[in-house]
């Protein structure tokens, strides 16, 4: 049941896999002739270096993969020297991860129904140093997930009939977790020690009548650098670039929200156009190569996000794995940096017309 809550998507799952395929309608064309022999996969974001395109996307309750998930993660995107975001739904608190990692950090967060429930995690996130708030704002209510559904999925996970046999299998990380009780460490809903149904939790704190007025008002309250998360309509994006965010971030959060929602990449440039170079547009959904973060640049995103990759990392051997999925993907960035005849991040970024071509599998 583990395996399908970070492996599942909506419903059917097509935009979860379409997120992943519709990479493949871009072809790169690769330039030759080019002295390629000192590459640098480095990109500016927010006035500061990071040494690859890539950070760690906000996953709730990694906890349930690894003990203390979240702390493990961070410090290995701290190694790295990338940012990790914070799901609001962690099972590590704020103050936790920020102990365990002093690089940057990002505070994913929803508007809840209790506005001094939201604001209070924003004050915590200033007072532990926090770089920036990252709002999801594709959630007024949670996404069917009919995996969770049919396996009974509860916080903390409970054994029953249902899921009795896939825990019995994994004896080892029944072991692993029996010292780490998994819990919404940020938030409390009333009832701590009861075994609450997910997506009941989770609907209970959601707000289906989130407004631009919130908005504005978690753009007076917050200060430092604001990135919107899970926009994939244009117009959507420019105005919130008129509304003075910092950033967007291309997402259908993973085709866990909506599914049949546009995949990321095929959103990605009309985003992009919207915003006319006004503010950094970022994306998340599918990346699992070094080649889908090329594509993602050369069409417009400052840098991508990536999720499950690292979930599964983290499940096989905690930071050090998360510390080797990192690896590969710049190791990947840097082999096809190489072959597409493009020595810098800067050759790519916005260079769809000279380095893609659409396959013509299909045009959006």
């Amino acid at each position: 049941m583990i395996f399908d809550f970070v492996d599942g998507g909506a419903q059917d799952e097509s935009t979860v896999r379409e997120n992943i395929t519709s990479f493949d309608d871009w072809w790169l064309r690769p330039q030759v002739l080019n002295d390629v022999s000192l590459r640098d996969q480095s990109v500016k974001l927010f006035g500061q270096t990071m040494p690859t395109p890539l950070l760690l996307a906000p996953a709730g309750l990694a906890g349930l993969v690894w003990p203390r998930g979240e702390v493990a993660a961070a410090a290995a995107a701290s190694k790295a020297g990338i940012p990790f975001a914070v799901s609001t739904a962690s099972s590590c608190s704020i103050e936790e991860v920020r102990a365990a990692a002093k690089g940057l950090l990002w505070l994913q967060l929803y508007l809840w129904r209790d506005r001094e429930v939201t604001g209070s995690l924003v004050d915590r996130a200033h007072n532990a140093g926090y770089d920036a708030i990252c709002l999801t704002v594709d959630v007024p209510l949670s996404g069917s997930r009919e995996r969770d559904l049919r396996n009974g999925m509860t916080i903390p996970p409970k054994i029953r009939t249902k899921n009795s046999l896939g825990v019995l299998r994994h004896p080892g990380w029944m072991i692993k977790m029996a010292g780490a009780p998994v819990t919404f460490a940020n938030v409390s809903d009333g009832h701590r020690g009861r075994t609450l149904a997910l997506g009941a939790y989770v609907n209970s704190q959601l707000n289906p009548s989130a407004s631009w007025d919130d908005l504005r008002w978690l753009r007076e309250k917050w200060s430092g650098t604001l990135i919107v998360k899970g926009v994939l309509d244009p117009i959507a994006a420019k105005r919130l670039a008129d509304e003075g965010v910092d950033a967007v971030i291309v997402s259908n959060h993973g085709g866990r929200q909506l599914d049949g929602a546009i995949p990321a990449i095929a959103a990605l440039p009309h985003v992009v156009n919207a915003v006319g170079g006004r503010i950094p547009v970022l994306m998340d959904g599918g990346v699992r190569r070094g080649s889908d973060v090329l594509k993602a640049v050369a069409l417009g995103a400052s840098a991508c996000l990536f999720g499950r990759p690292y979930l599964w990392g983290l499940a096989v051997a905690g930071e050090e794995g998360v510390s080797r999925v990192i690896e590969i993907l710049q190791t990947e960035i840097d082999r096809d940096l190489a072959l597409l005849g493009t020595p810098t991040m800067a050759e790519i970024y916005g260079q769809a017309d000279r380095l893609l071509m659409n396959s013509g599998r299909r045009t959006l």
